[in-house]
């Protein structure tokens, strides 16, 4: 995947320009940010994080309040100025751009979502949407198409000409969304975006969110002190505490491998099954059978694995269904030298990103093995019901095994 973000070393010291030198030299001698604050008055907002986000991706830095979080996903477009390291997106470097480029970057490749929605009270929901666009120099006409668009895009379409103050906070939200959206950026920041909502609207946004992510891919660093929020929408998570940056790692990581006793008494309490998904569990399957195949020539291998069922695949590997030994036996029985008659064909399928959450209740109905299917219907692994229970633990492998047995 190609870096759209890479950070080397980003630091941030708030204070006068002698404190910063003094706080940089201390940290630089392993000072602790507390340690810092008491010998010089400079607060540590960022302290030497390094890394990298690919293009497409959703990446979460999350940590409480005073952990750095904001401080660092501001300092991406330079709305703070680093004190030291370098900042990258793309090919060009942000923290050694002058006024101009800076301006040209915010305008046409980096936009921002703020807590607070920041939109503007005098201006409709439409005009709202647009103001980047307007900013560009584009056409009035083509502002309202691209702005109605966007609105269509998060569900707000009737609104385009009502005031702001008479939309509700989650709709307020989704024109800041829709605004941020609007020139097409590269990179999306979004810095704690959804923590002003109640409850269900948040779930609601962050559904939307990924809904427009799938459609959209772009590229979002996106900020919370919310750790299911963090699981539910990033590919990867940085978890920060006092400026550093603690552990990186995809949700499943975070949740089985803590770093630190910070990030363990973050997960500690968090369920993991709407984490894990289908294809961390999944096994190979003991064998498979093609649609071409014989019967004597299935229920031999049937016999050698000591199956009861076989998946059945189409010659590109795409799933065909679901044949029994005993199915296998009847076309014997028949003298039917053609299988094809004879599989199952409609059988419940999972796709690889479906959650254990999702899946206790598929596996406890299903007669076979949860057969995993990609997009273009092959299929990619079995998860049995042993995983299911045991998903959460290092031996769900062992005993997915030994129900291979059953398929």
């Amino acid at each position: 995947m190609v870096a759209s973000i890479r950070l080397e070393g980003l630091t941030k010291i708030f204070g006068t320009r002698q404190k910063q030198e003094e706080a940089l030299r201390l940290l630089d001698e392993g000072a602790t940010k507390d340690e810092v604050l008491s010998e010089t008055g400079a607060t540590v907002g960022v302290h030497d994080v390094s890394f990298e986000v690919e293009e497409g991706e959703v990446f979460v830095v999350m940590g409480l309040s005073g952990s750095g979080k904001s401080t660092l996903v501001r300092c991406l477009n330079r709305l703070i100025e680093p004190t030291r390291g370098r900042i990258f997106i793309g090919d060009d470097e942000v923290t050694d751009m002058d006024d101009q480029a800076l301006r040209e970057l915010r305008l046409h490749t980096v936009s921002m979502v703020f807590q607070q929605f920041a939109l503007f009270p005098h201006l409709n929901v439409r005009d709202n949407v647009a103001y980047g666009l307007r900013v560009r120099g584009m056409s009035r006409e083509e502002q309202m198409q691209m702005a109605d668009d966007m609105l269509e895009s998060v569900n707000l379409a009737e609104w385009g000409e009502s005031p702001v103050a008479e939309l509700s906070g989650g709709m307020q939200q989704r024109v800041g969304l829709a605004r941020a959206l609007a020139t097409d950026p590269e990179v999306l920041l979004m810095d704690e975006p959804f923590s002003a909502l109640d409850p269900l609207i948040r779930r609601e946004m962050q559904d939307e969110l990924t809904a427009l992510q799938a459609d959209l891919a772009k590229t979002i660093v996106f900020i919370t002190h919310d750790l299911d929020e963090a699981l539910q929408i990033g590919d990867r998570i940085a978890m920060m505490k006092d400026g550093i940056v603690h552990q990186f790692g995809t949700p499943e990581e975070i949740l089985r491998h803590p770093a630190t006793d910070y990030v363990a008494e973050f997960v500690d309490d968090v369920n993991p099954w709407g984490v894990i998904q289908a294809q961390h569990i999944m096994d190979d399957p003991d064998a498979v059978a093609y649609i071409t195949e014989g019967p004597r020539t299935v229920l031999r291998r049937m016999r050698q694995k000591r199956l009861s069922s076989i998946f059945v695949l189409e010659r590109d590997r795409r799933l065909a269904g679901v044949i029994s030994a005993d199915a296998v036996a009847t076309a014997l029985e028949d003298a039917d030298a053609d299988i094809a008659p004879y599989v199952e064909r409609d059988i419940v399928t999972i796709s690889p990103e479906v959650s254990l959450e999702e899946l206790v209740p598929i596996g406890a109905d299903a007669e076979y093995a949860l057969p995993v299917v990609s997009e273009d219907g092959r299929l990619v692994g079995v998860v049995v019901r042993s995983a299911i229970l045991s998903g959460l633990t290092s031996q769900h492998g062992q005993s997915a095994r030994e129900e291979n047995a059953t398929v």
